[in-house]
């Protein structure tokens, strides 16, 4: 479930394991990424530009009424 503004603030505890598998060329893709960008936290990062990418499409796809 996804943080409402009332819960902002707070942290959900993240209880639901997600495991994806990359090629060579895509983990040398993300290390170089981290490392250009001093990124510390590779969960996080994948998890919030996936999380972003979601909402986004979510926001697209909304109808509209014009």
């Amino acid at each position: 479930m996804l943080a409402t503004p009332s819960h902002k603030g707070k942290k959900a505890p993240r209880t639901n394991r997600v495991t994806i598998v990359l090629n060579d060329s895509e983990m040398r893709a993300l290390n170089k990424y981290c490392d250009k960008y001093t990124v510390k936290n590779r969960s996080k990062l994948i998890r919030e530009t996936l999380m972003h990418n979601i909402l986004q499409r979510f926001d697209k796809d909304n109808p509209t009424l014009f």
